[in-house]
């Protein structure tokens, strides 16, 4: 049960400081905004791989948990459960977010809740979710391997990937790579948020698929006869 618990808080943690700087922040409208979202998402990343890394493994998203599941690094009933505390964590996140914005609106920059929308078109939001996520979960399959990985280097190599990841996908989605990222803040925001929410729901499950597939292939230690 610890480990679930693990997920939830750190989960949480990420949805509340990373949604809540691009609402601080009014992310998308200039550069220096955009830059300090990415880095938030970063951080908290980093923060929470050396918080409850030894506990869970960090995963604080389903579409990581998928790409685990998928290299048999998880069980089944672990990767359900992982997923719905990510959620419960993730729902927590945004209500203290919405909480902070109800009480004092006039300090909000941008949404109530950061939470995700296409700037284009919906396939173009789907194929940066699919491609942005597939890179993400493949470092982080990449960087945890128990025999290949960076070991204590891991944390902050999928933090600084993830901000790398969020400078580029901010002026299409928002990015999102996460699916609990994105559901509990749509649920709140409402409207084109909420409409759009299926693509920051497959995308990234899609993307997870294929890293996982990506990692299974590449990172094989299985050698041709």
């Amino acid at each position: 049960m610890k480990k679930y618990l693990a997920e939830m808080v750190g989960t949480m943690v990420l949805v509340l400081m990373g949604c809540g700087t691009a609402v601080s922040l009014a992310c998308g409208v200039d550069t220096a905004s955009v830059v300090g979202t990415a880095l938030a998402f970063g951080l908290a990343v980093v923060a929470m791989a050396y918080t409850i890394g030894g506990i869970s493994g960090c995963h604080i998203n389903p579409a990581i948990t998928l790409g685990c599941l998928l290299t048999k690094r998880i069980s089944a009933k672990d990767a359900c459960m992982y997923m719905i505390f990510q959620v419960i964590g993730a729902f927590i996140g945004s209500a203290l977010l919405y909480a902070l914005v109800a009480t004092a609106p006039e300090l909000a920059q941008g949404t109530t809740t950061g939470a995700n929308a296409c700037a284009g078109s919906t396939v173009n939001g789907l194929i940066a979710e699919v491609v942005l996520t597939c890179v993400f979960v493949l470092v982080v399959l990449g960087t945890t391997d128990a025999k290949k990985g960076a070991g204590n280097f891991a944390g902050l190599a999928i933090g600084l990937s993830l901000v790398l990841i969020h400078l580029v996908g901010i002026h299409y989605t928002g990015t999102s790579v996460n699916p609990a990222r994105s559901i509990a803040p749509a649920v709140f925001e409402g409207g084109k948020a909420l409409a759009e929410l299926w693509v920051f729901i497959v995308g990234p499950f899609v993307g997870a698929a294929c890293a996982a597939c990506i990692w299974n292939l590449i990172g094989c230690d299985c050698e041709k006869k």
